[in-house]
């Protein structure tokens, strides 16, 4: 990456703008987004370990598409090794349905049909799917009702071994949104979309050597971290996250060289740091990949409480300089609002982008869905280190120490993410940034992320400069 002019100051990613070059990239569909930063991964998208945000629903969906979700630290063991369990058994191409039996009510059907972006229910009898459940079918009817009085019968089945096109062609020709998906005894496998068999052919699922979707996990740097780490690693971790908020400290670089002893054949991911000499401490410590960001996330509030932190354009510009030199590579993880963060970042150097309160207001995220006192459709998010989150944290200490650590918060404890209808899961806003993405590697003439990084230009622009590129959503009269 160049500069147009020599920066005197650190920059945001509102702050700058990259410029056209010269292409032979005939189409954005030429790109290839696979990371090299051995992840695995087919599009450089990171879901962030924030407990209202990253859960197995959402694993599951964005490794399908090729990025991955790390499990927050903050987890009991088993359930993570559970989580990844569930995960590694979802299948690649098909998404996951949610099932009720023909006996079960509309209350039931209710409380489930808003965890798919997909809205659909599928009822089973004996493996095998009898029916299908929408919200509309659940309107005006009673709460106690039973499935088989409201379900629709006249169902389209896809069969297991179809391709997406062939799927996309069925469903079209039988002007079906989505269908049930079955084995040749005619067993429920999954539920398919045709949205989600187009999807299939634009996006890679990321995969391990078993032909299983990837999963990250994180671990923090407090207790028994080799134990923990070596937990995460044996339940199937395809990634590990050594993750503390002040990455270059003592305690950070113990834990890194207490995993590193283990051998581990997974990449150990460590940060967070804004700083080469925090790269290169982490990396002599035994770290792959650099996580870059202190204070950008959007639930964050450790720079207006402590001062501390840095834009993070350059932040992630000077990281990814001083990793190249070890061969590893960087994270840039918060302060992306719109798709062109994302390719700032990688064109700065992260060779992943980690996304979090973006992605928590989707219907993948763990969260319970809310509706506000005009009927619009939310979710809670809340920051790692808020009051919030360290009372989950410290759940297990006495009334005395939780009571002490609760007066110290760096963090929003509740805000609400909206749903927004027109991309209500978080596949469609894959869509979005990675569209997005795809063209601005064109722009640069790019075929490659690494190629990314070395033709992208970038300059500095005003605060006016940056006003002048939001598209304007109301007329000329107002």
């Amino acid at each position: 990456m160049r500069f147009l002019s020599n920066p005197s100051y650190d920059l945001t990613y509102d702050d700058v703008f990259m410029v056209p070059s010269k292409s032979e990239i005939a189409s954005r569909m030429d790109v290839d987004l696979t990371s090299q930063d051995f992840t695995g991964t087919t599009i450089p998208i990171v879901v962030a370990n924030m407990t209202a945000i990253s859960g197995r629903r959402m694993a599951e969906t964005i490794a399908r598409r090729g990025g991955i979700a790390v499990i927050p630290q903050d987890i009991p063991l088993q359930v993570v090794a559970d989580v990844i369990a569930w995960v590694k058994a979802r299948h690649t191409f098909f998404d996951t349905p949610v099932t009720l039996a023909p006996h079960e009510t509309v209350a039931d059907a209710m409380d489930l049909l808003n965890k798919r972006a997909h809205g659909a229910l599928i009822v089973v009898e004996d493996g095998k799917p009898v029916g299908i459940v929408t919200e509309v079918d659940c309107e005006r009817v009673d709460r106690f009702t039973q499935l088989h009085q409201i379900m629709s019968k006249d169902m389209v089945t896809l069969s297991d071994n179809v391709t997406p096109r062939e799927a996309f062609d069925l469903l079209n020709t039988n002007r079906r949104r989505l269908a049930p998906v079955v084995s040749a005894d005619g067993k429920l496998v999954g539920i398919l979309t045709r949205i989600g068999a187009l999807r299939a052919t634009l996006y890679r699922p990321a995969i391990d050597a078993n032909g299983k979707l990837r999963i990250a996990a994180a671990v923090g740097i407090n207790g028994d971290v080799a134990a923990k780490a070596r937990a995460l690693i044996s339940a199937g971790a395809d990634v590990l996250v050594v993750d503390t908020a002040h990455g270059h400290q003592n305690k950070m670089i113990e834990a890194l060289k207490l995993i590193r002893a283990l051998n581990p054949s997974i990449p150990i991911v460590a940060g967070n740091v804004v700083t080469a000499e925090g790269v290169r401490a982490l990396i002599e410590a035994g770290a792959d990949i650099i996580k870059v960001g202190v204070g950008p996330g959007a639930m964050c509030t450790t720079r207006m409480q402590t001062g501390v932190g840095r834009p993070q354009f350059s932040a992630v510009l000077e990281c990814s300089a001083e990793a190249k030199k070890y061969g590893k590579h960087v994270w840039a993880d918060g302060g992306v609002r719109h798709p062109r963060d994302v390719a700032l970042a990688l064109a700065a150097g992260a060779s992943q982008v980690m996304i979090g309160s973006w992605f928590a207001g989707t219907l993948e995220s763990p969260s319970d869905l809310n509706r506000d006192a005009t009927g619009a459709l939310y979710k809670e998010s809340f920051g790692m280190a808020s009051a919030r989150a360290v009372a989950a944290r410290t759940a297990t200490e006495d009334a005395f120490d939780r009571a002490r650590k609760s007066l110290f918060e760096e963090g929003i404890s509740s805000s609400r993410m909206y749903i927004n209808p027109a991309r209500p899961g978080v596949e469609d806003l894959l869509d979005e940034i990675i569209a997005g993405l795809r063209s601005s590697c064109t722009y640069a003439g790019a075929n490659s992320l690494d190629d990314f990084h070395e033709k992208a230009v970038v300059g500095i622009q005003s605060a006016a400069g940056y006003a002048e590129g939001r598209p304007l959503h109301t007329s000329w009269r107002s």
